[in-house]
């Protein structure tokens, strides 16, 4: 299979519109368990901005695994897992309440790897956030696209945290849960809703916990011990997935510029680690 045309779609970009309205964040804080949020008044919180600039395909372009078909803007990878393995924020001035909001997205790289478990797609797209005063964040957001899992194939071994944790918060991801996320962020995608598509298409043993929503859970554990902070960046990376079969806990400790923050599903291995910068 050759991926080289892919490439083609670097440089790539579009922009959206929208307004930092106030529901979609109503909407996000039910869903962390919050009546009064420990968000800095007025603004969008730390990755708030997932709430807008939704995806908004007609119907009749939903593919089979509940993603738009493949091509557009992001590349048509023909490897059937889409997974979203992490991040790289930074905010450079807030976003109002309120207020117009544009997003540029530019398809920054794509880069094909062959891996024990079979062929690999990276796609890095930038994302930056605009204000009537300029730049207020910038998202590099990572996809990877994979091969389905070969029969008998293991999982890959788990490995246990290497910091202590000073804050823990235990997280059941029900269905329930999941499928609000999916719809604050208008996410078709099967994984995260669909128990039958998932074990008997995708060979998972569970619906799938978002990535998107654990690290959202990290930075709303960081602000429910710092509540008011400001965020200022965030990195982070998917380890394993998480599934809602099992509890899982969001985990950190602070560090002398915000805080080391880490995910670990009920074997005690870490999913998903990351680093928060606040002033």
């Amino acid at each position: 299979m050759s991926f080289e045309h892919l490439k083609d779609w670097i440089g790539r970009q579009e922009e959206h519109l929208d307004v930092a309205t106030v529901a979609p964040l109503t909407g996000l804080a039910r869903t962390l368990d919050h009546d009064d949020p420990p968000w800095r008044a007025g603004e969008v919180p730390p990755l708030g901005h997932w709430m807008y600039f939704l995806p908004q395909a007609p119907q009749r372009d939903i593919a089979e695994d509940g993603h738009p078909h493949r091509g557009g803007f992001l590349p048509p990878v023909p490897l059937p897992r889409r997974m979203w393995a992490g991040g790289d924020l930074r905010w450079h001035g807030p976003i109002r309440v309120g207020e117009a909001i544009r997003r540029r997205s530019t398809i920054e790289n794509v880069e094909h790897k062959a891996g024990r478990s079979g062929d690999l797609v990276f796609v890095k797209v930038v994302h930056e956030v605009l204000t009537e005063r300029g730049l207020a964040a910038r998202e590099v957001h990572d996809i990877v696209y994979r091969d389905p899992p070969r029969p008998g194939e293991a999982p890959a071994p788990g490995e246990p945290p290497k910091e202590v944790a000073e804050w823990e918060r235990p997280v059941t991801g029900d269905p329930v849960l999941l499928f609000r996320f999916s719809a604050l962020t208008f996410n078709g995608h099967r994984i995260h809703y669909d128990r039958k598509y998932c074990e008997e298409v995708e060979g998972y043993p569970g619906l799938i916990v978002h990535g998107p929503l654990m690290a959202t859970l990290l930075v709303d554990l960081y602000l429910r011990h710092n509540p008011g902070a400001r965020v200022t960046g965030f990195r982070f990376r998917a380890r394993r997935p998480v599934f809602d079969v099992h509890p899982f806990s969001v985990c950190g400790r602070p560090t002398d510029g915000g805080a080391e923050l880490w995910v670990r599903d009920h074997q005690g291995f870490v999913a998903m680690t990351a680093t928060l910068d606040a002033e």
